[in-house]
């Protein structure tokens, strides 16, 4: 088909994508004047107090008030006051302005009277009624802080949905200006590049971790369904804060004649992200069972009460079997499909010395562990991979995973003890978590590690793969790319021995490390140096495009319709004209595909240019582009041949 390359038609093609009102577009170099009202969820300036009832305190005690003496722009703010811990601050509900399975973004100057941590915040609940907590974006300082569109949205599981703003000094008083809450756009992904999944498909699986907020971002997705198509892991929805269920649990021991013995689970927080796994066939790694961190203690006491005392080494052992063979028979009932090919058993017991981690509560003093409390020593270790292996799904393979994992002490310890339990027969592999800086360690310690792992026999995984780097510039991003690409040489060295290299995350922007770019796709879900790095002088087989199964709620300041299909006298379907980029709608996402395409900003298979041609005239052309711009528009024109 012929295409269209003047600067003329250009002109024209993001005249009429501009003009389109339906949301905004992200049309690389172009940037619309102005946001269109149906954009804006709510903005306010607090100028005369104006939207300061729209939030509401935290804390008993917290005061909210228009502020004129401070501001970050016009006269007034709004000042949070009074405050009593370092949670109280206000709070702006979301799942009664917003919609679920959508993505949206916060913008907001937030400062204090003095030097503190100032975080974005959010809370919800899941299906259970139990209340989760996240940060979502966070600053250090005494003077305004920029919160500039930091993403958020929930699923329809979620209730009580808030954002809210908290400050590390209790004592200080929080000041906000210039809020805005807008639906996020929907940028499209860079399609003509190699999948990393497929790239790497004869060495070992390729993998990321997700978390249920990443359903709702469409690009976010495109990426994971063609880079990470493989195996996800969930950030921190099957950690066993998530997993346990107090509630349950302390009806359970009122139902059973006081027995303390049977902690009960949930899978409500995994519940969006393991459905996705599903219905994509999409393998899962467990993450993670035992931990001293993110684990309540109430889990290690008597009556599973907060302020009960220590339980014995011997009813923890009880526990902790009920626990695991809990977990993993929810799984096997709830999710019978589902793939779980590995799981951490065992998450971070040894101190880089090759030591037990000290005795404590980690929720009070960090780096604490409460099974060490309770054991003595890590003797726990060894129950906790026993009991896997007895109630583990069949061909669920079980690792210790750990941090640090190159250094001499703890490489020794985490070796040794991997033999033992292998001579036992209770262990499969080894997670080497490579949480990673380009100045250490250097990726010939790293390689040293993966080569005396490989040596125990047992299977190596590189389960949560990120490279932070301070310098942003072209030469910084290179000397990432260089380690990436070093990292990646060794596993496929080592191939024989690692199954799986997982990234902790798929953007920047939404990594647990992101003031230092960890990652290998940037916040505008563009390929970052190191991807590029990462698979050059690979073989690149060809590509298998499928289009990902997500539920999700359509955002009211996107009009959608369903793509219009012709069929064959057989009534099988033959063209789905208008769906540009294969997700059974017709919408603005299809209208920048084609704008980009015209633009010569990105390339279309033969299947999507067919589904292009919205007008039926054998060209691809700004007529197209207009025809396409009308249907979204409900301009009650025919997608395809003309009737």
């Amino acid at each position: 088909m012929k295409r269209l390359k003047s600067k003329k038609i250009i002109a024209g093609i993001v005249s009429v994508a501009m003009l389109c009102s339906v949301s905004s577009i992200m049309v690389p170099g172009y940037t619309a004047d102005a946001e269109t009202d149906s954009d804006i969820i709510f903005a306010t300036s607090f100028e005369g107090g104006e939207g300061i009832d729209q939030f509401s305190a935290r804390g008993e005690t917290e005061v909210l008030s228009e502020s004129t003496e401070v501001a970050s722009s016009g006269t007034s703010s709004m000042c949070v006051s009074e405050r009593s811990e370092s949670w109280n601050g206000p709070q702006f509900r979301l799942d009664d302005k917003c919609e679920a399975g959508v993505e949206y973004m916060v913008s907001a100057n937030v400062k204090c009277e003095w030097y503190s941590q100032i975080c974005l915040s959010m809370q919800f609940d899941d299906a259970d009624g139990e209340t989760h907590y996240s940060n979502v974006k966070q600053f250090n300082g005494d003077g305004w802080a920029n919160f500039k569109d930091a993403k958020v949205s929930f699923t329809s599981e979620m209730t009580n949905v808030y954002i809210y703003f908290e400050a590390g000094d209790a004592n200080t008083k929080i000041y906000i200006d210039d809020f805005e809450l807008k639906a996020a756009p929907v940028i499209p992904i860079e399609q003509d590049i190699p999948s990393l999944s497929n790239v790497y498909s004869k060495y070992f699986k390729i993998g990321t971790a997700i978390v249920p907020s990443n359903l709702s971002s469409r690009s976010f997705m495109d990426l994971v369904n063609k880079h990470f198509n493989k195996s996800i892991t969930l950030g921190n929805e099957m950690k066993p804060d998530s997993v346990l269920n107090k509630a349950a649990t302390l009806e359970y021991v009122e139902e059973n004649d006081g027995d303390d013995t049977n902690p009960q689970v949930t899978l409500s927080a995994a519940k969006s992200v393991l459905n996705y796994c599903r219905d994509n066939n999409i393998s899962v790694r467990g993450h993670c069972l035992v931990w001293h961190s993110q684990t309540p203690d109430w889990f290690f006491k008597e009556g599973f009460k907060d302020d009960g005392d220590w339980v014995s080494e011997e009813k923890m052992i009880e526990r902790m079997e009920n626990y695991i063979k809990n977990v993993f028979d929810l799984v096997k009932k709830e999710y019978p499909t589902v793939d779980f090919y590995a799981w951490d058993v065992v998450n971070e017991a040894w101190t880089d010395d090759g030591s037990p981690r000290t005795a404590g509560s980690n929720n009070q003093s960090s780096g604490s562990s409460a099974w060490v409390k309770v054991f003595g020593d890590n003797s726990f270790i060894e129950y906790a991979f026993k009991f896997a292996k007895q109630y583990a799904p069949e061909g669920c393979k079980l690792y210790y995973n750990d941090y640090n994992e190159y250094m001499d002490g703890k490489l020794k310890a985490i070796c040794k003890m991997a033999e033992d339990l292998k001579a036992k027969g209770y262990i499969d592999g080894i997670g080497m978590q490579a949480h990673l800086d380009v100045g250490f360690p250097s990726a010939g310690m790293f390689e040293n590690a993966l080569k005396q792992y490989a040596a125990t026999g047992l299977d190596v995984q590189i389960t949560e793969l990120d490279i932070t780097t301070d310098d942003k510039s072209a030469a910084g991003f290179e000397k990432q790319a260089k380690m990436y690409r070093a990292i990646m040489d060794a596993a496929v060295k080592y191939s024989d021995s690692v199954s799986a290299v997982v990234l902790w995350g798929v953007t920047d922007d939404t990594s647990w490390r992101a003031s230092q770019s960890p990652l290998i796709f940037d916040s505008n879900f563009k390929a970052k140096p190191a991807y590029h790095a990462m698979i050059e002088g690979l073989e690149v087989p060809p590509e298998v495009v499928t289009t990902p199964k997500v539920t999700t709620t359509p955002t009211t300041t996107t009009k959608k319709q369903e793509s219009t299909t012709t069929t064959t006298p057989d009534d099988k379907p033959s063209i789905a004209y208008g769906d540009i980029n294969g997700d059974s709608h017709v919408d603005i996402t299809d209208l920048t595909y084609l704008s980009l395409y015209l633009l010569d900003d990105m390339t279309l298979d033969e299947d999507q240019i067919k589904c292009a041609d919205v007008n039926y005239d054998g060209d691809l052309n700004l007529p197209d582009l207009a025809h396409l711009k009308q249907y979204i528009m409900k301009d009650k024109v025919i997608l395809g041949p003309q009737k």
